[in-house]
């Protein structure tokens, strides 16, 4: 099975990584998350309620909504700090960091370990510029939240197809399909990995031209 890709571009500052990493991701884990399993006996079950939160970021004039649950949110944060950390300690920049839903299988034979299969990926391409002053900064978090928005809707589309999910498993198989370690929350299996001291090509440094060039022209 071939896993259903979809990539995002942007061009931010080194201190908007974190929140526009964490948007998008929280804004994906709203659709790839129930509430915990809560089993009577094989085949009936119920499904705790999960809530909401809204979050308004420091550096982009943008709200979004994540999960109520701490653990997730202190991951997802720890994980896109070590991204932004990463690409400040090699100067680069440019990187980008995925969040891969997966799913796994028992081995044909007891000795292999499980079979790892993912069926969705999400990348965000970063390129960091550097801004003259405040008015381009301003002028920069207006663009980047019209960017965000458009991201919003497109995950809202994307995740609404009638496309593969795998489907809810019998009770002793629910952690090949979910990740049951959080108290609060039931994601489907995920993880999440960064790459930095990419090399820039020339078409990704057009683009960061020409998004400067249009966030200056406005």
């Amino acid at each position: 099975m071939n896993a259903r890709s979809h990539e995002f571009e942007l061009c931010v500052e080194e201190r908007q990584i974190e929140e526009v990493v964490c948007c998008i991701f929280h804004s994906l884990f709203l659709e790839r998350t129930l509430g915990k399993f809560h089993y009577k006996q094989e085949g009936s079950y119920s499904v705790g309620s999960i809530g909401m939160v809204d979050v308004d970021c420091d550096f982009v004039t943008f709200t979004y909504i994540r999960l109520a649950s701490d653990e997730l949110d202190r991951r997802l944060k720890k994980t896109a700090a070590e991204f932004r950390e990463e690409l400040h300690r090699e100067g680069s920049c440019s990187g980008q960091i995925s969040l891969e839903f997966y799913h796994k299988k028992r081995p044909q034979w007891s000795f292999f370990s499980y079979d790892c299969t993912e069926w969705e990926i999400w990348t965000i391409k970063i390129t960091t510029i550097v801004l003259a002053n405040e008015h381009e900064r301003q002028l920069h978090r207006e663009k980047v939240s019209e960017l965000l928005t458009e991201k919003m809707f497109y995950i809202t589309q994307a995740v609404s197809r009638h496309e593969y999910v795998p489907k809810v498993p019998s009770q002793s198989e629910l952690d090949f399909v979910f990740d049951t370690s959080f108290p609060d929350i039931q994601p489907y299996l995920f993880r999440i990995s960064f790459l930095t001291n990419m090399t820039t090509s020339t078409s990704v440094g057009t683009t960061m031209k020409k998004f400067i060039r249009d966030t200056l022209a406005l």
